[in-house]
């Protein structure tokens, strides 16, 4: 972990709104160093970078462009001719000639590019960010830098990378079979939040467990709540509640951002932040046929907004559930999003009064997902899913061994008693467990009393909190 780098003149980006460049460069050490180690080859190479808005993208993109001195550009929705020019300019404080010289197309400026790269001896990296805002404006570009980067580039022996937040425009670009750079990428990284082992370096001895369900592992809303002083709910209500602070409408900023813009996935957000997760009660609360939902549903997933859930076991099962994967997206449509209208005249203890009410249920559904997603962690098991049944006692936590010998079934608790431990202890070992032993386990954030946990194992936020 490193101090936020100054960049040198070689370096040059726009719009900091998506960079934490004062905060410590936290984990992405593995994805760095293979950035790194493309940039060290002889023969350069593409890489393509992608992940949902705010995750970091572009402070790690930052960080390798000053390690290894190479031209990071960050595309608008400006014209294609204004988008050469910025580009144009950002080239020519690290190559020759390039002062003042205008490009007529991408094709020419990217071959102009390459020719004074090997005059000047210079591999890159160049970083192209936010791409697909520059094939919104410029339909030719993906088979411009097709072409650029089989000839042009590898002739320069120049080290490329694209990035991009609109997980469908980088899939139509690259990922797809029939896309015009598929296969050509020596590094392709999909980011995702940062794991909750980073938030103790940002949040201190502050309960980790209500940072988490404020602000999920987003790197972003990390930067901003760090800044901010007094409790968690305090910085919400700063942040979030109030009108005016910077995360007030984020989520309808990050769907207008979406190329093309998601803003029709929508409703179907507010509908699950309303506590609908079956597709029937999702299409009742829209009014709309639940046959017309796939597509949309399929797109919050893609976006890493949504999530499907099925029982454990049961991947082609109807009984599915939809429920929103972000823990900032799920608190602001519990919260914000059917109350914009009276959160604009609420003083702040009426803002925070009316968070009260939501906080235990989405506190125990942060603690709930972070001790699942915990369970690969603990040994040798594999991902972990939800066990339930029509009226039948549900399972919260199911797991199966890597060797299938063993089956994990647990119970999560905010706070948790020897009571707990008892109940769990005595329920019936459950049908789906097969000839497989049971491992009972009891994930509690708090314990009440001292806890003999005989044949349980017992997990606690500081195991699911802890740096792996």
């Amino acid at each position: 972990m490193n101090a936020a780098p100054r960049l040198r003149a070689g370096a040059f980006y726009a719009d900091l709104h998506y960079a934490d460049l004062h905060m410590k460069f936290l984990d992405r050490q593995k994805e760095l160093s293979r950035l790194m180690a493309l940039s060290r080859r002889r023969d350069g190479g593409l890489a393509v970078i992608t992940g949902r808005r705010r995750v970091g993208k572009t402070r790690l993109l930052v960080e390798w462009v000053e390690r290894s001195g190479g031209v990071y550009f960050v595309a608008d929705q400006s014209s294609p001719e204004v988008q050469r020019r910025y580009l144009t300019a950002a080239l020519a404080r690290k190559l020759r000639g390039l002062d003042g010289v205008t490009f007529a197309d991408w094709r020419t400026l990217l071959a102009g590019v390459a020719e004074r790269a090997i005059e000047s001896k210079w591999t890159g990296p160049l970083v192209l960010d936010e791409v697909p805002y520059l094939v919104l404006q410029a339909p030719e570009l993906p088979s411009v830098l097709q072409h650029f980067v089989d000839h042009e580039a590898k002739r320069a022996r120049l080290t490329v990378a694209i990035a991009g937040s609109s997980q469908r425009m980088m899939q139509g670009l690259v990922m797809d079979a029939s896309a015009p750079l598929f296969g050509r990428a020596r590094e392709l990284l999909m980011m995702g939040p940062l794991p909750p082992g980073y938030a103790r370096d940002v949040f201190g001895n502050q309960d980790l467990l209500e940072a988490w369900t404020a602000w999920g592992g987003i790197p972003r809303y990390w930067e901003l709540a760090k800044d901010e002083k007094g409790s968690i709910q305090a910085r919400i209500d700063r942040l979030v509640l109030d009108p005016l602070g910077p995360l007030h409408r984020e989520p309808d900023h990050i769907l207008l951002e979406e190329v093309p813009s998601a803003l029709e996935v929508r409703p179907i957000l507010d509908a699950i932040g309303a506590g609908a997760h079956r597709v029937s009660e999702i299409a009742g609360r829209m009014g709309r046929p639940a046959t017309s939902l796939a597509r949309p549903l399929d797109r919050l997933i893609e976006m890493g907004l949504a999530t499907r859930e099925v029982p454990f076991e049961e991947s082609g099962s109807k009984r599915a559930l939809y429920r929103i994967a972000d823990p900032f997206f799920r608190m602001w449509f519990r919260v914000v999003a059917p109350n914009r209208g009276p959160l604009a005249t609420m003083n702040p203890a009426s803002r925070q009064a009316l968070l009260a009410k939501h906080w235990p249920g989405l506190l125990g559904q942060a603690w709930e997902e972070l001790c699942r997603d915990s369970v690969p962690s603990l040994g040798d098991w594999s991902a972990a899913s939800r066990w339930w049944r029509g009226n039948e006692a549900e399972w919260d936590v199911v797991a199966e061994s890597l060797d299938r010998t063993q089956l994990l079934v647990g119970e999560v608790k905010i706070q948790a008693s020897q009571d707990d431990i008892d109940r769990l202890l005595h329920r019936p070992v459950p049908a789906f467990a097969g000839r497989r032993s049971v491992v009972r386990t009891l994930f509690a954030a708090t314990t009440r009393g001292r806890l003999r946990t005989q044949d349980a194992l017992l997990v606690r936020s500081a195991d699911v909190f802890r740096r792996r």
